[in-house]
């Protein structure tokens, strides 16, 4: 490792879309002396005072202990979306692999425990105004991902009760895009074959307009910022973190220059479920329900603790990562590598 001054940060997940973003700000951070990045298949990419180490959280292995000792932070965000119809393997990787991570804080005596949980951790709420982090966090049980960072959640209940001595920061933010994630998000999300030049206004004379169909949105440079001071500061707890205005069939279609056209809820469900059952569409329906049923957040706490503020709004987000849908956009690591189709 670097022998320069200053933290020495530890980033699981290194090599995603958020712990891309997340080593980068942290290379660039002058509080920061040394970063060591952890991901299943190590990338070309070598941003300053970053190191690379091999290591699946997934497998039945030690938990990492050697590779956090002398950390003075670990910032969790490995996390695996797919198979979407194997969720045993999913809950073995991002359940059971969190686990082993949190114990690993513990025995290396990290004193600091950053956490990817997510607004998909939240129990359903309203669309008509924002809930801040009281909110109940039960998930929608259908899903997956919900129950997954539900479940995470009741685990740091128990983490923060045993292990007083590290200071534990639950990031909890809406759907995360960059213009580099837009092909890892097309094939996790919609498919390897989904041609990403199809995403243009021409070619949406309408756009299906679902009942509850409301949520947020934030760039995943302005996420790692909030990752980044929660490493710099002594803030402890969870924080919400999204960007305005909330994103609806409204919003998208003044961006495309489409006519919103209602589509109940069944009728969108049902092509859901019939893609997903087809193996046509990576997307579950039972992550559709719980996208509906999602809370706006305030993140209001954010704004005051972290000193946090986004820097794109979501209409920007959203145009920025349709930019690179239809380049077929990526980045320097596995994950992220880009590829267009159509």
């Amino acid at each position: 490792m670097s022998s320069e001054p200053g933290r020495r940060v530890v980033v699981t997940g290194a090599t995603g879309n958020v712990g891309t973003s997340v080593v980068r700000l942290l290379s660039e951070d002058p509080e920061v002396g040394s970063v060591l990045g952890l991901a299943r298949r190590l990338p070309d990419w070598s941003p300053p005072k970053t190191d690379w180490a091999a290591v699946d959280l997934a497998a039945e292995r030690p938990h990492p202990v050697k590779e956090f000792q002398g950390a003075d932070a670990v910032v969790h965000l490995a996390w695996s979306f797919q198979p979407t119809h194997d969720p045993a393997a999913t809950w073995r990787t991002n359940v059971l692999g969190s686990i082993r991570v949190f114990q690993a804080v513990a025995a290396a005596g990290v004193p600091v425990l950053v956490h990817a949980s997510s607004v998909g951790a939240y129990s359903p709420g309203p669309k008509g105004h924002t809930v801040d982090e009281s909110w109940p966090t039960h998930g929608w049980p259908g899903a997956a991902y919900c129950r997954e960072k539900a479940y995470l959640e009741r685990v740091l209940d128990t983490f923060e009760r045993e292990h007083p001595e590290v200071r534990v920061v639950r990031m909890r933010p809406a759907f995360l895009f960059k213009r580099q994630s837009a092909s890892e998000q097309r094939r996790i999300f919609g498919g390897r074959f989904l041609p990403g030049p199809a995403a243009r206004p021409d070619l949406l004379p309408f756009l299906p307009a679902i009942p509850g169909l409301r949520v947020q949105a934030l760039h995943t440079d302005d996420a790692a910022e909030a990752y980044r001071l929660a490493v710099d500061s002594g803030v402890r707890g969870a924080f919400n973190l999204a960007a305005e205005p909330p994103v609806d069939a409204e919003l998208l279609g003044e961006m495309f220059g489409a006519r919103p056209v209602r589509l109940p809820r069944t009728a969108a469900r049902s092509a859901v479920a019939a893609a997903w059952g087809l193996r046509l569409l990576p997307a579950s329906p039972h992550l559709f329900d719980a996208v509906l049923r999602l809370p706006l957040m305030d993140c209001t706490r954010a704004h005051t603790e972290l000193g946090w503020r986004p820097h794109h709004t979501s209409t920007e987000v959203l145009e920025e990562f349709l930019l690179g849908l239809r380049r077929g956009e990526g980045a320097e690591t596995e994950p992220m590598r880009g590829r267009k189709v159509g």
